[in-house]
């Protein structure tokens, strides 16, 4: 029997990249879904992905590693929900017309978040699906370090955690560190990563086509605070130009 085709919703962090993982190599999911391609939302403006705010070259370079097409939604700045909403319908009315089953997510435990996606894509014939749905947090994070996702975090709310984190390897260290009120994946928005390395790159077929590795070099850039939020840039290792790009979203 066929394998569904799906699109994964894609922040480029850690928990869409361990969806990823999962939909692949997970018996649950693996015989009944194939992802045919990443949904991420763009910052036009800025050349970024959104909320998570790192860089759009790299973005593309996830996508490379996955093996996977990026389906790409352009985001005005600034964006209204209504606006979001809009092209976020244009997103399903394509899917369905390309055949695709459903769109899956890597929310973690947030009822409101899920029930405002199911809602969302009632009546467009696509099934949502949530592979980590209810995994505990703190079992999660360890598993996804254990199995070799290397993350940075580049988006901090220093209302919830405090900005010294930005910038720094998602480990054991940090867990380790972090306050007892931060969920160890940051679900509540403490944080947001960027995936550099991990299983997620690897499709059970083996490495992305072309011989690509399946990981990213990156170096940091500078560190910001904008629009209440505390952003750690990141830039492709292997780009000479990085330390003339320092404009953060």
């Amino acid at each position: 029997m066929a394998r569904k085709p799906i699109l994964l919703s894609w922040s480029g962090g850690k928990d869409s990249a361990w969806a990823l993982h999962l939909l692949r190599n997970s018996p649950e999911y693996s015989a009944e879904y194939e992802v045919v391609g990443l949904l991420t939302t763009v910052n036009q403006h800025f050349g970024r992905v959104a909320m998570h705010g790192f860089r759009e070259e790299l973005l593309d370079l996830q996508g490379e590693a996955a093996g996977l097409p990026l389906w790409k939604v352009p985001l005005p700045w600034p964006c209204s929900n209504e606006v979001y909403e809009g092209l976020m319908a244009e997103v399903c009315a394509r899917a369905v017309g390309e055949g695709l089953h459903g769109i899956a997510f890597g929310d973690l435990f947030l009822e409101d978040i899920r029930a405002y996606r199911v809602e969302k894509m009632a009546g467009t014939g696509l099934e949502p699906i949530f592979p980590c749905w209810l995994i505990p947090t703190d079992e999660l994070a360890r598993s996804m370090i254990a199995a070799g996702i290397r993350a940075h975090l580049v988006c901090v709310d220093p209302k919830k955690l405090d900005r010294r984190f930005a910038g720094r390897v998602f480990d054991e260290q940090l867990l380790a560190e972090l306050p007892a009120s931060v969920d160890p994946c940051g679900e509540r928005g403490e944080f947001h990563t960027f995936v550099s390395a991990g299983p997620c790159f690897f499709d059970p077929g083996g490495p992305p086509s072309g011989g690509k590795s399946g990981s990213i070099e990156v170096s940091a850039g500078e560190i910001v605070e904008r629009d209440n939020f505390v952003y750690a840039d990141l830039f492709p290792a292997s780009n000479p130009m990085h330390s003339e790009l320092t404009t953060h979203s």
